[in-house]
């Protein structure tokens, strides 16, 4: 069977996968856990999926690739269907950040010591729930697409999290301390739309004036690196 084709922000999630062990939620076509499993990234590999349609179809990939004894596919709601301590590493995409986040607040004593998250919107969510629950930033990628994705990877650990240290916060918390430091086109891309785009409406008091405050931060470091 010819290996399932990626994306450019699967491509990346895959890429800060490694891990005996690996759960990935909210499958849908299994795709993910059928490269991970033929690259040798994980040894086993457990695909949930809540909805009837989808969970079929990964049944149906895992199947045809022959790999129903590495890959697990599990209908559940986010890490319901796993055990504690059953799988080293866990991946959540596609989804708002919003939403990732409640997964993540919903999986109590079955959160892994490593995570790779991939939201469909600002990852501000992620990075406040990792520094409040003690998983520092380990990497983080921005990818360009329909709009831009980022891909972090958090692992859980002891004390700050340095990746923080000595950048302005909100501007970090924002755009990401990783990609603050490194610097990359389009997350200067970003930064200035964000500028344009707040500048005319914030105002003091309101939400767009502390966000138009942070994209000011986030530019002024990244220029003046």
């Amino acid at each position: 069977m010819t290996l399932p084709t990626l994306d450019a922000r699967l491509g990346a999630v895959l890429d800060l996968i490694r891990a005996d062990t690996h759960a990935d939620i909210g499958t849908d076509h299994a795709r993910l856990p059928v490269r991970l499993v033929r690259q040798g990234r994980v040894s086993r590999c457990v695909a949930v999926e809540l909805n009837p349609g989808p969970l079929a179809l990964a049944r149906r990939m895992v199947a045809r690739a022959r790999l129903s004894e590495q890959i697990d596919v599990r209908q559940g709601d986010g890490f319901a269907p796993l055990l504690a301590g059953e799988v080293q590493s866990a991946s959540v995409t596609g989804m708002g950040a919003y939403t990732i986040r409640g997964i993540l607040e919903r999986a109590g004593e079955k959160l892994p010591p490593a995570l790779v998250l991939q939201p469909n919107d600002s990852p501000l969510w992620l990075r406040t729930w990792a520094r409040a629950r003690g998983y520092h930033l380990r990497s983080e990628r921005l990818l360009p697409g329909h709009w831009t994705y980022p891909v972090l990877r958090l692992e859980r650990a002891e004390g700050e999290d340095p990746a923080y240290a000595a950048l302005p916060e909100a501007a970090a918390l924002r755009y990401g301390p990783l990609l603050l430091r490194e610097g990359p086109p389009l997350l200067l891309e970003r930064v200035r739309a964000d500028i344009a785009r707040l500048t005319p409406v914030a105002a003091p008091g309101r939400e767009a004036w502390d966000e138009l405050a942070a994209a000011r931060e986030a530019l002024a470091w990244v220029e003046g690196r």
